[in-house]
């Protein structure tokens, strides 16, 4: 009997027990309301759904399908309480709903704080794209506010996470929410820019990832803001195009050289990560020396050739051929070409070196009056007529010059083409070798005797001579001689004006007459024969007068006079 009043007093007491524990539980589920945030651990996964225990002796059931990562047991989770469910001994909770309930709340401090909130595009739609914020919630970014950029293609930013300012929340038929990723950017490209003009200096070195090409250069995106890489700066030798230095989307490690606060511009360098070849030039080069190099660029006065890179040197057209009369380099170089120069001469200071090119080859003037002599006679023909003469060919790249005096000992031709023609193979005579003044001299007379020489040995002056009269004019008769070689009479020298006028006496003649007359004058130097008739009649007349005094008797006295009016009377 004791036992059975102890087994229901015990009985009774779990009862109590039971009843009170209900009690506690529906006082504390009393304190909570529908729809307020409560924070619970996770105390068990089974399957497909997470149970969580939100501290108040009841548990809730959420799917798995709400977590986008799956929850570990002991997790903490926050929910939204949806309903008291006493009858089974749980409640109904949503972490999703929590999620939400947060996020908006989060969303419009981020709008009234202007502070970035964290979104993902997802796909492009009209006017701009489509951008999942936390909790599925879905907002609009404008194309013209994705980018500091221009927008080129809009499926490259699909797939993006990165930040976004909210520009505006508000509501129509549904909630509306409009993003900004270029403001975002902008303040942080502001806010690391200032950073590097605070800590950066000249000459410090920094990374950047190559951005962008132009002909003059590339960007370089140095943390949102950009310094430009000038097509000068990427190497000390000569560039010609950017990308051969640098690639697009590389990490480049680069020296800071110009920075300018005020117009927040910064300029950078790749040649100088190494050491300036100009400042061990003459470790390596000297004057006369001879080195090889690649032709880098033609202008209308000469040619660029790099030597290493960084040591650009200039031939100029005048060093280019010993011999060619060269118009434009691209007559003997090309870019690309490997050529041989020597150094003529250096300037460290402005970075110039003066080169050679027909310094590294004979010089065939050195040797012009061993291998063409005065007097030798050569096979050439006519390059070029010119209004003094005629260029003709003595070897590749040489050329004599053949004066029009030089054609003819007794012709004057006023126009060489009268007799040369461009093309013409002829003999001539070396008559001018000068290698200091790269001149040479041909003359086509010369391969004959000089006839005014021959006219001079033969007939001294006072010797008479006979020819033939070619022309008649007011001023005298021409009259063609040994070598034809053509002398004047002057018309004082025709005859005696005291005895006859210059009109009669010339009337007496006429062209193709036979004659003779006195040679007054031979000057060969300057092709020049004087002849006088008047000087030969005086010659005859003291022959005469010398012939009549030696055929007189010692005791006659025969006079002047009476000689004179005896060849009057005859």
């Amino acid at each position: 009997m004791a036992d059975k009043e102890a087994q229901f007093a015990d009985s009774s007491s779990g009862e109590s027990q039971s009843q009170e524990l209900q009690r506690q539980f529906l006082d504390q589920l009393d304190e909570l309301e529908e729809g307020q945030l409560v924070e619970g651990t996770v105390i068990q996964i089974s399957g497909d759904e997470v149970f969580i225990d939100i501290g108040y002796k009841a548990e809730g059931r959420i799917s798995l399908d709400e977590f986008e990562t799956a929850p570990g047991v002991g997790d903490t989770v926050e929910v939204v309480l949806l309903r008291k469910d006493i009858r089974n001994g749980g409640v109904a909770v949503s972490k999703r709903k929590a999620d939400e309930k947060r996020f908006w709340k989060e969303l419009k401090d981020a709008f009234q704080e202007r502070q970035p909130v964290t979104g993902k595009v997802v796909k492009a739609i009209k006017g701009g794209f489509e951008v999942r914020l936390h909790g599925n919630v879905r907002g609009f970014n404008p194309i013209s506010k994705m980018d500091i950029r221009r927008v080129e293609d809009p499926e490259e930013y699909i797939g993006l996470e990165d930040k976004f300012f909210v520009e505006r929340i508000y509501s129509e038929n549904r909630v509306n929410i409009v993003l900004s990723r270029r403001a975002w950017l902008e303040q942080e490209t502001e806010k690391n820019r200032n950073a590097f003009f605070e800590q950066v200096q000249i000459g410090d070195e920094v990374e950047g990832v190559v951005k962008s090409f132009t002909s003059f250069g590339a960007f370089i995106d140095l943390g949102g803001f950009d310094g430009l890489l000038h097509i000068n700066d990427m190497s000390w030798g000569h560039v010609t195009r950017p990308k051969d230095y640098v690639k697009k989307g590389e990490t480049v490690r680069l020296k800071v050289i110009k920075m300018d606060s005020e117009e927040k511009k910064i300029n950078l360098s790749l040649r100088h990560m190494t050491p300036d070849p100009w400042e061990t030039f003459e470790d390596r080069y000297a004057v006369d020396q001879v080195v090889k190099g690649t032709v880098t660029k033609l202008t209308d006065f000469g040619a660029f050739v790099e030597i290493e890179e960084g040591i650009e040197g200039l031939v100029h057209i005048s060093e280019m051929s010993w011999v060619q009369r060269i118009n434009h380099p691209k007559e003997v170089l090309s870019p690309g070409q490997e050529v041989e120069t020597k150094i003529l001469d250096y300037d460290i200071q402005a970075g110039r070196v003066s080169l050679g090119l027909k310094q590294v080859m004979e010089n065939p003037w050195d040797d012009i009056n061993e291998r063409y002599p005065v007097g030798k006679r050569l096979q050439t023909t006519v390059k070029k007529i010119t209004a003094t003469g005629a260029f003709v060919e003595v070897e590749e790249g040489i050329d004599a010059f053949l004066h029009v005096d030089d054609l003819s000992w007794t012709k004057r031709y006023k126009n060489p083409g009268a007799v040369l023609k461009e093309g013409q193979e002829l003999e001539v005579v070396v008559v001018l070798s000068d290698p200091d003044n790269q001149n040479v001299r041909v003359g086509l007379k010369q391969l004959e005797d000089d006839p005014w020489q021959q006219l001079k040995e033969a007939y001294p002056p006072k010797s008479i001579i006979e020819g033939e009269i070619t022309n008649i004019t007011d001023f005298g008769i021409f009259v063609r001689v040994q070598g034809g070689i053509e002398g004047l009479i002057n018309k004082m020298n025709l005859a005696d004006p005291r005895n006859e006028s210059f009109e009669e006496a010339v009337a007496k003649y006429s062209v193709g007459d036979k004659i003779k007359a006195v040679v007054t004058e031979v000057n060969p130097g300057r092709q020049r024969l004087s002849l006088s008739i008047r000087e030969l009649q005086r010659q005859q007349q003291r022959q005469e007068l010398q012939k009549y005094i030696h055929d007189a008797d010692d005791d006659a006295t025969v006079t002047l006079g009476d000689m004179l009016k005896e060849k009057q009377d005859n």
